[in-house]
């Protein structure tokens, strides 16, 4: 029987999923050892991200491979919007500034976007789903350390409110994903871009680890 395409994802990117997953900056954001100003850069750097995921996702609505995906349950950039009027004030636009890392990983979502559905189909995949699972870590973590209000402003970005069973919810996504009209070099390809995803992710985290150096 053919391995599951959304097996095959899930397969082939996992070494650089733990290698973000496990970054320094990650690493002592979860540990409680980095202050609330950490997580509010962090949070800046997912707003330039999803907000190049989620301006493409209108044209890619009716797109046969990109369009399945596109489900309003999942749009963040409110809620990150809302999250970061809460850490940084009214006025957050006001000096927020993408890390080079994050500019650039959010260019690429973009020309994917624009060229290529199945490379949207990676980068969607690899936030949204992620976001949708480990992120609860990362909310709980922050409402703990930081004293935000349980899944209130500050952490409604990991809020999906939208998806009342989480677990079926990325079982029909993986159903979504293993449906994708693509053949096998063309999988390959989308396989390669979720790799490249998670590395741009891990550049990100390097990035903020530079900015946010542990003083022992």
């Amino acid at each position: 029987m053919d391995t599951p395409f959304s097996t095959q994802i899930r397969v082939a990117s996992h070494e650089q999923h733990t290698e973000a997953e496990t970054s320094t900056f990650m690493s002592d954001l979860l540990g409680g050892r980095l202050g609330v100003a950490a997580y509010t850069r962090y949070t800046e750097q997912l707003w330039f991200v999803y907000k190049a995921l989620e301006d493409a996702a209108g044209p890619l609505g009716d797109d046969p491979v990109a369009g399945p995906f596109i489900q309003p349950e999942l749009m963040r950039v409110a809620e990150l919007e809302r999250d970061l009027a809460h850490l940084r004030g009214a006025d957050w636009r006001d000096g927020l500034v993408a890390l080079p890392s994050t500019a650039a990983y959010a260019a690429r979502v973009t020309e994917c976007a624009a060229t290529w559905p199945g490379g949207y189909v990676a980068h969607h995949y690899t936030r949204y789903l992620g976001d949708l699972s480990g992120g609860q870590i990362i909310r709980d973590r922050a409402e703990k350390t930081w004293g935000f209000a349980r899944k209130g402003d500050g952490v409604r970005f990991y809020v999906f409110e939208g998806v009342a069973n989480p677990a079926a919810f990325k079982r029909n996504y993986r159903e979504l994903l293993d449906a994708v009209p693509a053949d096998e070099l063309e999988k390959k390809r989308i396989i390669e871009e979720c790799k490249r995803a998670f590395d741009f992710n891990g550049s990100v985290f390097r990035e903020l680890g530079g900015e946010f150096p542990l003083s022992a």
